[in-house]
């Protein structure tokens, strides 16, 4: 088993990349889209003849002189995909991964039906046999051209870091070499692929790729494209949910020296009034100097807490079935009944870079430079904006400082578009952290209330009722849909909910929507934060109520320890308990956590991410004895995610979703009053300092089952596992976020 320790305040590792070169959706249709489903993988069915360059399929250029190319088809935004997506193509190529040159993909014919959205922490796992394919394919018709060459059995070559080797005589010859020749080989069907014993980067640590530029500032960013005579825009949106543009005075905005165009935008989320100038500091007096008058619509008054207390009223209603099993009429006995209610605030994405985008709109074209989990919905929007062809519109997918699902809808690119379009242009929209505070997607409110029918010393059935919104970022269900009793469970949502792994002789889950004013997206994790906190902490509420161990309690309660298949799904409660016997060792959690002066518990917390991967994590903490001054000392993660592509990047998500969930369960939380966000930046927005991070442990089991995906997967245990150490160090129960002891 790998294991990696962090010092306190080392774990906070910012997620940082870089570049070294050149709807309306469901649950399902996101998750499909992050996992890959229905990948399209173009091989043609014969390369090209021309003598340079050789390229078998989409993903691999090389070239006479030796340059190798690999295309990459996700985004960059910290979470090290480049450097995973490098070593699956490198692997079966036989290419080291210092040899190689990375290259942006962009929508248009050469990826044509090959996904470049990322999203749902499943880029590795998705790629994991294609791009190893099209890696081997490479080789193959590298191979055969030696073979061919020296008049020799392809059996006799090998391929060996960027050349083929002819086993007997010791001959070589580069793949450069050989790329006028491969590429008029045919191409294989199914290319034979490594096995795991002959894996030279797969499953072994591999620095983050991108590093180096990033440490010495090379690294492109959105913020840091921009085209020569491109122009700056800041815009002034609407400060009120629903409300509208009813004039604006654009003269004191237009005498401001280098100020050139007062523009009203309707394309974002909200409208507003863009102030293009010079630069953007003249940008920002500019609209600093507007007078615009809105028009408040009927959610002007909308505020946060009434909202949530609403959510708590609509509880009362039924809601959609989501799961049923067992005696369903043992949930109308009132014996041994045990309650509790959990709440989860609004949330925002905070990402350390804010929105941004370049639009370049010419009469027959449109180029564009983006940080964009989404360049595909990118490139749609602009084709039904414009009418342009699909090559035409040219998506420059730069590195992204953060994207935690705020970047998949594509608001600020429309809104640069309309703008150049409407200038006739070149200019970057620019937004202020202000801006994306308050006028951007948020992770909605909700409520989780849960029931357990308590009798003999065990749970005879458990209840759970989830109450929030849906995402309005891919679109709300139809009226139609609405009828539908099954809409939800179909979409095997809520995630965290649906996917319940515990075994209880008799079950019952429902999810009660509840329309919001609110612009709500995918955030980190999406579905699970909310339900698995209270979930996670209602299992040790029942824990501690029957006098069990909280975690011998949920292997007790995965036993036989089977695979339960929950629609497309398969739960492994096996893998759920390895890792929690692995926790209990690696936390000591057996012996009472004690500190001088100051009262200390552990907590606990596991859970799947989609049956592909299972993690187990354990807090530690402090409370002074007047419950001020809580202090995480130190998280213990397990993590079962089959095999670990880059095991150090593993460990980099691992610290920063543990990093984000911390941030939700001790500060996060936006509060909307009189139709409008009241935080602005990080001062009233806290995410976590350097001085609070806790030592962070993580411990890799060992797996040779397919990856199960790694990049959001350690969020959701983190509030509860925290929540429920609290409790073992002072008795107080935590069911509301952010925690406040002191209330």
């Amino acid at each position: 088993m790998a294991a990696r320790r962090r010092s306190p305040g080392l774990g906070d590792r910012f997620a940082i990349a870089s570049s070294k070169t050149a709807m309306r959706a469901t649950r399902r249709d996101f998750l499909a889209s992050s996992c890959g489903l229905g990948i399209s993988f173009f091989i043609p069915t014969r390369a090209r003849a021309a003598a340079a360059p050789f390229e078998p399929n989409a993903f691999i250029q090389i070239t006479a002189d030796n340059g190798i190319t690999l295309w990459m088809t996700r985004s960059e935004m910290g979470q090290g995909v480049r450097t995973t997506l490098a070593a699956l193509l490198a692997e079966e190529l036989e290419v080291d991964l210092d040899k190689v040159t990375l290259a942006q993909a962009m929508p248009g014919t050469r990826f044509k039906g090959i996904r470049l959205r990322t999203s749902g922490s499943g880029s590795g796992s998705a790629s994991f046999i294609a791009l190893r394919r099209a890696g081997a394919t490479a080789r193959e018709m590298l191979v055969n051209a030696a073979a061919e060459r020296w008049q020799v059995a392809a059996a006799e070559c090998r391929a060996e870091h960027g050349s083929v080797v002819h086993s007997k005589s010791a001959r070589r010859l580069s793949y450069g070499q050989l790329s006028s020749l491969a590429a008029k080989q045919p191409v294989p069907k199914s290319p034979a692929l490594k096995t795991a014993k002959d894996f030279r980067l797969i499953g072994k640590p591999q620095r983050h790729i991108d590093a180096p530029a990033i440490v010495t500032g090379k690294a492109v960013y959105g913020l840091d494209a921009r085209p020569r005579g491109a122009l700056v825009a800041v815009i002034q949106r609407c400060p009120h949910l629903d409300g509208k543009l009813k004039s604006f005075d654009a003269a004191k905005a237009l005498a401001i020296p280098g100020v050139q165009h007062v523009v009203p935008i309707s394309s974002g989320i909200y409208p507003g009034v863009a102030v293009v100038a010079r630069d953007t500091w003249t940008a920002m007096k500019g609209r600093n100097a507007l007078t615009v008058e809105w028009e408040r619509g009927p959610q002007s008054d909308f505020a946060s807490e009434q909202f949530i207390a609403n959510l708590d009223t609509a509880s009362a209603e039924d809601g959609y079935p989501i799961r049923r099993e067992g005696d369903q009429g043992v949930f109308s006995g009132a014996r041994d009944w045990l309650e509790a209610t959990y709440e989860y605030p609004f949330e925002a994405h905070a990402p350390v870079e804010p929105m941004n985008c370049i639009a370049d709109v010419r009469a027959d074209s449109c180029e564009v430079w983006v940080p964009s989990q989404t360049p595909e919905t990118a490139h749609q929007h602009i084709t039904k904006l414009l009418g342009l062809q699909v090559d035409s519109i040219r998506i420059h997918t730069t590195l992204l400082g953060g994207g935690f699902g705020r970047r998949l809808f594509v608001d600020y690119v429309d809104e640069a578009v309309e703008l150049s379009r409407g200038i006739h242009k070149p200019v970057q929209v620019v937004w202020t952290r202000e801006d994306d505070m308050r006028n951007g997607f948020f992770h909605p409110a909700s409520i989780e209330k849960f029931g357990a029918t308590l009798g003999g010393g065990r749970v005879l059935a458990w209840r759970h009722k989830s109450i929030g919104s849906d995402l309005s970022m891919f679109g709300l269900p139809s009226e139609e849909e609405k009828k539908d009793p099954q809409h939800y469970a179909k979409d095997e949502s809520p995630w965290g909910a649906f996917d319940t792994p515990y075994n209880f002789p008799a079950l019952k889950i429902d999810y009660v929507p509840v329309d919001s004013p609110v612009p709500t997206g995918a955030w980190r994790a999406v579905e699970y934060p909310s339900r698995v906190f209270g979930r996670e902490s209602f299992i040790d509420e029942v824990a501690h109520a029957l006098g069990k161990d909280p975690l011998q309690f949920r292997i007790d309660l995965l036993q036989p320890g089977d695979v339960i298949t929950l629609g497309e799904q398969k739960l492994d409660r096996s893998r759920m308990i390895r890792v929690l016997e692995i926790v209990r060792e690696r936390s000591n959690w057996n012996h009472a956590l004690q500190m001088p002066d100051r009262l200390a518990g552990r907590g606990l917390a596991v859970s799947s991410y989609h049956a592909g991967s299972y993690i187990a994590q354990v807090a530690e903490i402090s409370v002074k004895h007047d419950l001020s001054d809580l202090r995480v000392h130190r998280m213990i993660c397990v993590v079962d995610c089959g095999v670990p592509i880059n095991p150090l990047g593993l460990e980099g998500q691992v610290e920063s979703g543990i990093t984000w969930g911390l941030t939700a369960a001790l500060h996060g939380k936006i509060d909307f009053k009189d139709g409008s966000v009241q935080q602005s930046g990080y001062h009233d927005f806290q995410v976590m300092r350097i001085h609070e991070m806790p030592a962070i442990e993580t411990h890799i089991v060992p797996s040779d089952a397919r990856p199960g995906g790694f990049g959001e997967h350690a969020v959701p245990h983190v509030a509860p596992a925290v929540a429920n150490a609290i409790f073992a160090a002072t008795g107080k129960r935590i069911r509301k976020l952010p925690i406040r002891l002191q209330v």
